[in-house]
């Protein structure tokens, strides 16, 4: 493989650290590299360079070093503790860099539409970039030969504020691609590198830049070129656009045109993973006078990830939309339109059935998975058609249930703690349960402290945000100074933080209003933090967060129910570093994997959740709580069952254990950290992933 764009991000460096002090040059070289982003000082180090700056440039080192004054970074340079801490993370990451491969062989080229590596790289919109974000960065903890494929949208996911009535509004803002840690990779001729996609009645020009995530070179197409129209250039300015002309573009640029980077790159991938099917139109790249050739040709080298059993999840597409998109494509290759897009029904004969591209993808890729072993179960029946005859337990569907990247998202006080505990490289055993045995020895009371430590780092983020943003909206002066003494560091704390979906049934928080209240208002005190995006075309979805909005501004709960507008990866930190319990309510069995209430299980936090993705293998009795998993297609008379369930836990079992003060709580949270931590780690997903998808395997009949 060649390191290409290794030269254009070198370039980068050298032209930032010419502008430092010659003492602060390493953190030109740091800043280049995401890997400081999981390291236990890299954060602290750049912040303690110009700490509102740091803020204010959201944790972008590269904009840090640009904008901070000569006075500030004089003064880094005169303090030989920051030099000697930025010498040491500097070598960290060199040997982090310099470990050999893994394997030998040409590397996983792994295509993704969206990444959630840091929140200063806002490319992402949800689950799915912070799983592929998380597989990223355990790729390079391991050395496994890997490139990541994706889009530079110039303006990312929306924004979210909530108005006075508790609606969502959206609004986007642009990032300059010149100030993120990134580089344009050039040719030979200093020109930049481009790639062309003909799509309709024009071809998109994408440039390629380079994002060094550890030893994992990404690579991001960016359409923004004064050859294409306004119309393609508007293919990578916003993650997850409504209209479906510019979704299939996405969908061409990154399937088709992150082929072709690759070959522009220089780069002969041993395996093409695509993580969902937003890049399987890349398959049509493939070699063959026929369209059997080319599914012949891409099945043996590609595998498939599917994440989610919700219909709507599984684009589709009328096929007359599908051909025109790739005329220029079927006429080239001499293809047949019906040859092309039967490949995308799930009854080939049926002209009048849409193009999915989930199923596109299954059919051009060797082996598929699901997210979750429940997941595995729901894929098999929901895909048995696309292998006629064939029983459903017999679909060739299998699982890699999702895991989280230990290092990003265990907060500080825990890592100190368990580094303590656990031994030496802890991290890098985090998949073997023998690992996880120290726990047992960490005394209640270091436990607990740290607990109340990161629940603090929580509430300190509740009343900075919290009265900034109802004074923006123009509330009332007592609920402005309510949010400023919100929340209590030593009060039990309930976190429902995700994507605002109406199945995950955020409407069971209030089914029964007045029980809700009561709880919010009794004299144990509990206090809910609720977080989270709906779709913009969402509707239903904004309603439910204007319901929950109402729960928040009734009296007795204004400093005790708050909504944390605009989510993201900074605040999703704190979330689950500082909840105490994270409630989880999909309706069975819509719930492919998720992942928050893994990152919650690493920090102390304890799980209670509908028994449906993870928690139906994670759940043990001991470890957290859980309602019931099963699928009634009485959703009025299941919610009740379910909301009556989750009080009847929260008052009678939660409340009163944490309370108690007899040691029940801390035994179940150091149970919850022996059975949950080693399973959801993104070690054991990566070595999953390695053993039944990457491994060279005979491709199924």
């Amino acid at each position: 493989m060649t390191d290409a764009g290794r030269r254009d991000i070198d370039g980068a460096i050298a032209g930032l650290a010419g502008k430092l002090p010659g003492e602060l040059e390493v953190l030109a070289r740091v800043a280049y590299n995401y890997a400081w982003a999981w390291d236990p000082d890299g954060d602290a180090l750049f912040g303690d360079v110009d700490p509102d700056r740091w803020v204010s440039c959201a944790g972008n080192p590269v904009r840090l070093l640009q904008e901070a004054s000569a006075e500030r970074l004089s003064a880094a340079a005169s303090d030989a503790a920051i030099l000697e801490r930025a010498d040491a993370l500097d070598r960290r990451l060199a040997e982090h860099r310099a470990a050999p491969p893994s394997r030998p062989g040409a590397p996983v080229a792994y295509f993704c539409a969206e990444y959630a590596i840091h929140a200063s790289l806002p490319i992402y919109s949800g689950g799915l970039g912070a799983l592929a974000g998380d597989l990223v960065k355990e790729a390079s903890d391991r050395a496994l030969p890997f490139v990541a494929i994706g889009l530079l949208y110039r303006q990312g996911y929306f924004r979210q504020r909530i108005d006075m009535s508790g609606w969502q509004r959206e609004y986007w803002l642009d990032t300059d691609a010149e100030r993120l840690p990134a580089a344009l990779v050039r040719g030979d001729d200093g020109e930049p590198l481009t790639v062309t996609v003909p799509v309709r009645d024009e071809t998109i020009v994408a440039q390629i830049w380079r994002v060094d995530v550890g030893r994992v070179p990404m690579y991001l197409l960016d359409a923004e070129r004064p050859e294409n129209s306004a119309f393609a250039r508007f293919t990578t300015s916003q993650l997850y656009v409504g209209s479906p002309e510019v979704r299939l573009n996405q969908y061409a640029l990154l399937g088709i045109g992150g082929r072709r980077a690759l070959a522009a790159l220089g780069i002969e991938p041993e395996v093409i993973h695509l993580n969902e099917g937003h890049a399987a139109f890349g398959s049509l790249e493939e070699p063959g006078a026929t369209i059997e050739d080319v599914v012949a040709s891409s099945r043996p080298h590609t595998v498939f990830t599917t994440h989610t059993p919700v219909p709507a999840g599984n684009d589709a597409y009328p096929g007359g939309e599908v051909a025109l998109l790739l005329e220029p494509l079927i006429e080239q290759r001499g293809f047949g339109d019906e040859s092309v897009l039967a490949l995308g029904r799930t009854h080939p004969e049926d002209e009048h059935e849409p193009f999915g591209i989930t199923q596109l993808a299954i059919r051009t890729s060797r082996a598929t998975n699901a997210v979750s072993r429940r997941h595995g179960e729901v894929a098999r029946e929901m895909w048995q058609e696309l292998w006629p005859g064939t029983p459903v337990d017999d679909v060739p569907i299998t699982h890699v249930t999702n895991g989280v990247h230990v290092p990003t998202w265990i907060g500080g006080p825990m890592r100190g703690l368990l580094d303590r505990y656990l031994g030496d490289g802890w991290i890098t055993r985090a998949a073997d349960p023998a690992t996880w045995d120290g726990v047992d020895a960490i005394p209640d009371d270091e436990l607990m402290a740290v607990r109340r430590e990161q629940r603090s780092a929580l509430v300190d983020l509740v009343r900075d945000r919290i009265p900034r943003d109802r004074l923006v909206r123009g509330e009332e002066r007592s609920f402005v100074q309510a949010a400023e003494v919100a929340f209590d560091p030593d009060a039990l704390t309930l976190g429902f933080a995700r994507r605002v979906a109406t199945y995950k049934r955020l409407s069971l928080m209030v089914h029964d209003a007045q029980r809700a209240l009561d709880l919010f208002r009794g004299d144990r005190p509990v206090q809910l933090i609720l977080a989270g995006k709906a779709h913009p075309k969402d509707e239903p979805g904004k309603q439910l967060i204007q319901q929950l909005l109402h729960l928040r501004g009734a009296e007795g709960t204004e400093s005790r129910v708050i909504f944390l507008a605009d989510y993201d990866l900074a605040s999703a930190a704190r979330l689950v570093g500082g909840c105490d319990v994270w409630v989880n309510l999909p309706r069975p069995p819509l719930e492919a994997s998720g992942t928050s209430g893994m990152k919650s299980v690493l920090n102390g936090g304890l799980q209670l959740s509908v028994l449906d993705g993870w928690w139906a293998e994670g759940y043990d009795g001991t470890n957290g709580w859980a309602l019931p998993g099963e699928v009634d297609h009485d959703h009025q008379a299941q919610d009740a069952r379910d909301a009556a369930t989750l009080y009847r836990l929260l008052e009678d079992e939660v409340v009163p254990e944490f309370y108690a003060g007899d040691g029940a709580w801390v035994r179940r949270v150091k149970a919850s950290l022996k059975t949950c931590g080693p399973q959801f780690s993104a070690t054991r997903m990566l070595q999953d992933y390695e053993s039944k998808m990457y491994a060279t395997a005979d491709v199924p009949a």
